[in-house]
């Protein structure tokens, strides 16, 4: 029996690796963790009967406590009872699913608790890879990506000499825009913004595949999770999402990952690897798929990459605030009091003012996540003034 802990279980990502739980009759749920919803955490305690669960509004901890009663499972909230879901003692390997910055801490206590983690929360790599890799290294536990692309690049390296990479070919399908200029994108409101044409996925991710910043995350964490230079990294637009990734080893070879647009498989791959096991879904059918192209992506018109790449090169903690704008950019165009073209705009600012630290601790990457906050509201206020 294999025991989890999923951090984020109401989302997107936990709710389909619950259905890989439920797929499989040898995995354990010995932790939950969830913002505010809980109505949907109440039925997983109640189908998955883990040890603990956390909510991260103490008022919602209080009320699910209430509503789980007769049940045997501590009710935990806020920061402390995240980072107690995240060692929770007999869990082995713990999801972060949880999205922004909040997952660094309980990714780091997951690690001293000697949890190995299945990595979905893309910021901790982002904002503090260079505290997170060393620190698996020393400890001895294992990163096991659950983002497709990274997942994919991670297949195809497997059973592969470490060094051996020429370049990773990290793929994005261009998202519901690709093809529009920036004036053709002014007038985008959040309900186009949120029809991916090929994936399922939570708002806030789906806005950041719509604007390339996505993409730019994963740019980042693959420099750290593959230990490769930004020089190394290149994006291909594949508008089928049928190859999730690509990597080409020294020798010219190029080995690919391909597969239908189903998060369920690298999340299965992360639990269980190094085995594989059926996952039920959709085949490719390249009898009747046509065809698969690519092209170049648009850095001028999706900006997001191309600062993606500018705050990645230039590292310490721009990352962060590349990372803190673009969260409070698109919770505001979600709120609908910023444009759209608005979200690069202010990840531009913010990037702009910021005086950069170099090899920032956890504190000052949380200070910085701060002030860029404070920065962008403080903006947003005297625009709304006028």
């Amino acid at each position: 029996m294999k025991n989890i802990g999923i951090l984020g279980s109401t989302g997107s990502i936990g709710t389909q690796t619950l259905e890989v739980v439920r797929n499989n009759k040898d995995i354990q749920v010995t932790a939950l963790a969830a913002g505010s919803n809980i109505g949907l955490l109440e039925r997983q305690i109640r189908e998955f009967r883990p040890a603990l669960a956390c909510v991260w509004d103490e008022k919602k901890a209080l009320e699910l406590k209430g509503l789980v009663a007769d049940l045997n499972v501590k009710i935990v909230s806020g920061m402390k009872g995240l980072m107690e879901a995240a060692a929770e003692p007999k869990a082995q390997t713990v999801v972060t699913a949880v999205v922004g910055m909040i997952g660094i801490r309980p990714t780091i206590a997951a690690m001293e608790a000697g949890k190995d983690i299945a990595l979905a929360n893309k910021e901790t790599l982002v904002t503090a890879g260079h505290i997170i890799m060393p620190l698996a290294k020393k400890l001895g536990v294992r990163i096991l990506p659950v983002d497709s692309e990274h997942s994919a690049i991670f297949q195809c390296l497997n059973g592969e000499g470490k060094g051996k990479i020429h370049k990773i070919l990290l793929t994005a399908s261009g998202g519901p825009f690709r093809g529009r200029t920036r004036q053709e994108m002014k007038d985008v409101q959040v309900e186009d913004a949120l029809k991916h044409p090929n994936w399922s996925m939570g708002r806030k991710i789906t806005i950041d595949s719509s604007t390339m910043v996505n993409k730019g995350l994963e740019v980042m964490e693959a420099k750290w999770l593959f230990d490769v230079t930004f020089d190394q990294i290149q994006v291909v637009v594949q508008p089928q999402s049928v190859i999730h990734s690509m990597v080409e080893f020294e020798d010219g070879a190029v080995m690919a990952q391909l597969g239908t647009p189903d998060m369920k498989l690298p999340i299965q791959y992360a639990l269980y690897y190094p085995e594989r096991r059926f996952l039920p879904g959709d085949r490719l059918d390249f009898g009747s798929m046509g065809q698969i192209t690519f092209e170049p992506p648009d850095p001028e018109n999706f900006r997001g990459l191309a600062l993606a790449y500018e705050a990645g090169r230039r590292g310490g903690s721009l990352p962060v605030v590349f990372n803190a704008a673009n969260e409070y950019a698109v919770s505001e165009f979600l709120n609908r009091r910023i444009s759209y073209l608005e979200i690069t705009d202010m990840i531009e600012e913010a990037m702009r003012a910021h005086q950069v630290i170099d090899a920032p601790d956890v504190e000052q990457i949380l200070e910085a996540e701060r002030q860029t906050r404070q920065l962008l509201a403080g903006i947003s206020g005297k625009k709304a003034g006028r």
